[in-house]
């Protein structure tokens, strides 16, 4: 599929679906003009994949590969039906550019720049199984490429998607901050009522016991798991 000077295959993004494991499929962006072209890749579902490289250069006359990763799925969607699209921006910049040089500004939208587009869908194809035929496209529509000039808007479901699952793992540290501080007290609390449980075994053991009861080992055998429970986490 051509988008502008920029030609990108194929025209689906097909992923042999497995549960619980990671699949892949690789794009090719070719450039067919006399110019740097870059380009951006977006997603409809960030958290659910990522993309190496998700922005970059290419230069005349030659071929970018891209490869797409997809998070391993617990269970299989209905029907193995899939909503995801991608969304692959390409524009016109100067020559000798690299990948330093690609900004958001660049695909900012502004009168005179022409901003191409092209829209891929995402299909799954299960291990051993024919692949699904393809959905026609939507009414009123180009077969998933457009141009956007002048200003006019790329619809807002397509966000950016990032080079690695690492990266969204460190988006919102905060919240990991806070779930590990919970877990930490919890621990903490458990470990002070094992410590006062064992105290009042120690004060109601007899004198004449020639060894620590069951039910007192047990309780140290948990205390010195929690301990270290702790420490790992801190």
């Amino acid at each position: 599929m051509a988008s502008g000077s920029l030609e990108i295959q194929p025209s689906e993004l097909s992923f042999p679906f497995e549960v619980k494991k990671q699949s892949t499929c690789t794009m090719q962006f070719t450039n067919k003009s006399d110019q740097f072209m870059a380009f951006k890749v977006k997603t409809t579902n960030p958290k659910q994949y990522c993309v190496r490289p998700n922005i970059g250069i290419v230069q005349p006359g030659s071929t970018c590969d891209v490869t797409v990763t997809m998070q391993a799925q617990k269970e299989a969607p209905l029907d193995m039906h899939c909503k995801d699209k991608f969304l692959i921006q390409s524009v016109v910049t100067k020559d000798g550019s690299t990948t330093k040089d690609v900004t958001a500004e660049l695909f900012s939208k502004e009168p005179g720049k022409v901003i191409e587009e092209c829209k891929l869908r995402v299909v799954y194809v299960p291990t051993n199984h024919p692949s699904p035929v393809p959905e026609e496209p939507e009414e009123g529509t180009s077969p998933r490429s457009s141009n956007v000039e002048n200003g006019n808007r790329t619809p807002a479901m397509f966000d950016s998607v990032s080079n690695s699952f690492d990266e969204r793992s460190k988006e919102d540290p905060k919240v990991r901050i806070i779930k590990l501080t919970e877990e930490r007290t919890y621990v903490l609390q458990q470990n002070e009522k094992l410590r006062q449980e064992l105290e009042l075994l120690r004060k109601k053991r007899t004198k004449s016991s020639s060894g620590f009861s069951f039910k007192f080992l047990l309780v140290v055998g948990l205390l010195g798991a929690l301990a270290g429970y702790i420490m790992r986490r801190t």
